[in-house]
């Protein structure tokens, strides 16, 4: 996690995800980029993974919203990196409904069995360490259902690499 959702950076994400301001994209990339080094100084537990992968958005999100925008941060900090990204490695096989609308007991429920693999790239992932890129995560029940699935598939280690997280209530 680089940041706090709090504000300005908020406000920044909002922009980016509902704005199309996709110029913040590198922005966001690139302070996440400096927080993971920053913690990795030192620390054999912090070895950068072997490859990252948005999130990914449902057909019918990516249409109305025309961009990911877990990809858009995802590229500049793949490249910033020198960590190879594979954009199409999992899929949003169900539409959910928006994390934020929820209570946090929906969340739970809303993404459960929510993603998949793509057929081709089953094979990329066993014993493999991922990186998960995303905007904002709140409660994790994103990220740590797509983990599962990673981890169904074989990845030995998937870490989550977020731009922003709210704070805890």
């Amino acid at each position: 996690m680089a940041s706090d959702y709090v504000a300005p950076v908020d406000q920044l994400v909002l922009q980016l995800k509902f704005g199309a301001k996709l110029a913040l994209a590198p922005f966001f990339g690139g302070v996440l980029r400096d927080a993971l080094i920053a913690r990795g100084s030192g620390s054999a537990s912090a070895a950068l993974p072997t490859f990252l992968a948005p999130v990914p958005l449902s057909a019918l999100r990516l249409r109305q919203r025309g961009f990911n925008q877990a990809l858009e941060i995802a590229r500049p900090l793949s490249r910033s990196l020198g960590i190879p990204l594979i954009a199409q490695l999992a899929e949003r096989i169900r539409d959910t409904r928006a994390q934020a609308e929820l209570p946090l007991q929906e969340r739970l429920s809303n993404v459960r069995a929510a993603f998949d693999l793509r057929h081709q790239s089953i094979d990329r992932v066993p014993g493999q360490h991922i990186g998960i890129v995303d905007d904002v995560m709140t409660t994790g029940t994103t990220l740590n259902e797509l983990a599962k699935v990673l981890k169904s598939f074989g990845a030995a280690r998937v870490t989550n690499l977020v731009f922003a997280r709210t704070l805890p209530k």
